[in-house]
């Protein structure tokens, strides 16, 4: 009887346990695989692309060797997070235009919907029209939402030698802009 109830007071105690470790690990797994995400880009070659803005002009990352290149994903144009991400960008571009930058704003929308977001904001940087989905996937920011796909609203800081320096896999859209051109700063010093 004294064994039963020794062997019963244990599988509690290790029931109890495990009940708080678990749930410690587990919270630990994802933000480790969070920052295991940003990492694999650090330190890489950003992927070429050649992509229209809302103008139906043409950029390649090729074309900004020497500068600061701010790639800032965002879901869908007209949205109210997107829309006040792009008016902090906005409010800061000519700050990341002294700090040898340009800011190329990205979703999976078409050219015409860019064109009217942007005419609608008085943005003065681009904002590339990724439709073919072809940044986005090489950069592994594509979201299933059952039938509809959307950029993950996510960025990449790229140095002016092409190289990825930083990757925002976690991004608020009031101080997003603010948090990048720091960062440029800091790197830059």
């Amino acid at each position: 009887m004294k064994t039963s109830k020794l062997l019963q007071i244990s599988l509690i105690s290790i029931s109890a346990f495990n009940a708080f470790t678990v749930p410690a690990y587990a919270e630990n797994s994802i933000f480790a695989s969070q920052k295991n995400t940003e990492k694999q880009w650090l330190g890489k070659a950003a992927p070429a692309f050649k992509l229209q803005d809302q103008n139906g002009q043409w950029h390649s990352l090729s074309q900004y060797k020497g500068k600061w290149v701010v790639l800032y994903f965002y879901p869908k144009d007209n949205s109210p997070g997107c829309t006040q991400e792009a008016n902090q960008f906005k409010a800061l571009y000519p700050q990341f235009l002294k700090n040898n930058a340009v800011v190329l704003g990205v979703s999976l929308d078409d050219v015409k919907s860019h064109q009217k977001f942007s005419e609608k904001l008085g943005l003065a940087f681009p904002l590339l029209a990724d439709h073919k989905h072809q940044l986005s996937n090489q950069l592994g920011i594509v979201r299933n939402l059952g039938i509809i796909q959307i950029a993950k609203r996510e960025s990449f800081l790229i140095d002016p030698q092409g190289t990825i320096v930083y990757h925002y896999s976690s991004v608020n859209t009031q101080t997003h802009a603010a948090q990048v051109l720091a960062d440029i700063r800091k790197f830059s010093q």
